[in-house]
């Protein structure tokens, strides 16, 4: 299994075509209060497994190489996750998962737990003030050892701030000892305000439509374990809220390639991801947002969504996505 750094699935995800995401489940018994889907102890979880094995079928026909699971939780589903996690490495694929680690209840995790582990190039394990005041340190240490054990790399995700990279830092070096570097890094990330982080999130800035630049989550779809595809990984569109012009339903695995082809070739979807809205404010339908300000990259594209999501063979468009390869002369 070829193992994945941070800047490996960074550089996957900002190339077209190369990564997808499978939303494995709503549930997690952590709950977080910066939880950016709303994951509870008793949100939906797979009950469907036909549609949801159609779902993974689907996947491992299609031409993306690196696939990141998430949720939710996806460690609480050990069929869906041990089915998703063989098959796709089955087909070729390349794996990371994002966990809480919440798992980890014993020095010697379950033998189904490491299967899934080495299957993948790296796991995700989320650690910060908020995952803190539900899960005790231990359980971090115990599923940091697991991973390295298995000879997994580790990418400890926090958020972007001193606090955070300093628990992770310490809980790291407890973990793994000095020399923890040779088996984990750590990743900021920015506090995302959706699901109950809304209530965290006090945005201090906006920007105007034609400054925003290029979304490089518009060129990696999600699927979720019930069949519904969006077109990025915006938390609040894979929930089933904002444009519905971002989500399709998926019945079985043909459904599942034809999505992903359709997102792919989408007009202003494609223009979004390789271009950016900032430049699409050029297109007299939607010249009057290139001035309005806007609080995030996604609110502009949802807007522009609503207008003209439904044109997606529309030539201008696809016009100005090919701008980025100086396809137009």
């Amino acid at each position: 299994m070829r193992r994945l750094t941070y800047a490996d699935i960074d550089e996957a995800r900002h190339t077209r075509g190369k990564t997808a995401l499978l939303f494995l489940t709503d549930r997690c018994p952590v709950g977080c209060a910066h939880c950016s889907v709303d994951s509870r102890p008793d949100s939906p979880k797979i009950k469907d497994f036909h549609l949801f094995e159609q779902v993974v079928a689907g996947i491992c026909a299609s031409a993306y190489e690196l696939i990141g699971i998430t949720g939710g939780e996806a460690f609480i589903e050990r069929r869906g996750l041990g089915l998703a996690t063989q098959r796709l490495r089955e087909a070729g694929k390349d794996l990371s998962i994002v966990t809480s680690g919440v798992w980890a209840t014993t020095a010697d995790p379950p033998r189904w737990i490491k299967e899934v582990i080495r299957r993948c190039g790296c796991l995700i394990l989320s650690t910060d003030i908020f995952h803190s005041a539900a899960l005790p340190d231990q359980r971090f240490i115990q599923a940091a050892r697991t991973i390295a054990n298995q000879d997994v790399w580790i990418v400890a995700q926090v958020i972007d701030d001193e606090q955070a990279g300093n628990l992770a830092t310490g809980l790291l070096e407890r973990a793994l000892g000095k020399d923890w570097t040779d088996h984990a890094e750590i990743h900021r990330v920015p506090l995302l305000p959706y699901g109950r982080a809304a209530d965290l999130y006090h945005p201090i800035r906006t920007t105007k439509g034609r400054e925003h630049g290029a979304c490089y989550l518009a060129r990696s779809p999600v699927i979720r374990y019930d069949g519904r595809a969006s077109a990025c990984c915006n938390e609040v569109v894979i929930m089933g809220r904002g444009p519905s012009g971002l989500r399709r339903q998926c019945a079985d695995a043909d459904d599942v390639v034809a999505v992903f082809d359709e997102f792919d070739r989408h007009g202003l979807i494609r223009a979004v991801g390789d271009v950016g809205p900032g430049v699409l404010t050029m297109d007299p339908r939607l010249a009057d947002l290139a001035e309005r300000r806007f609080t995030s990259i996604c609110e502009l594209c949802w807007e522009m969504v609503d207008r003209l999501g439904g044109r997606a063979d529309d030539p201008l468009l696809h016009s100005i996505a090919r701008l980025r390869a100086g396809a137009v002369r």
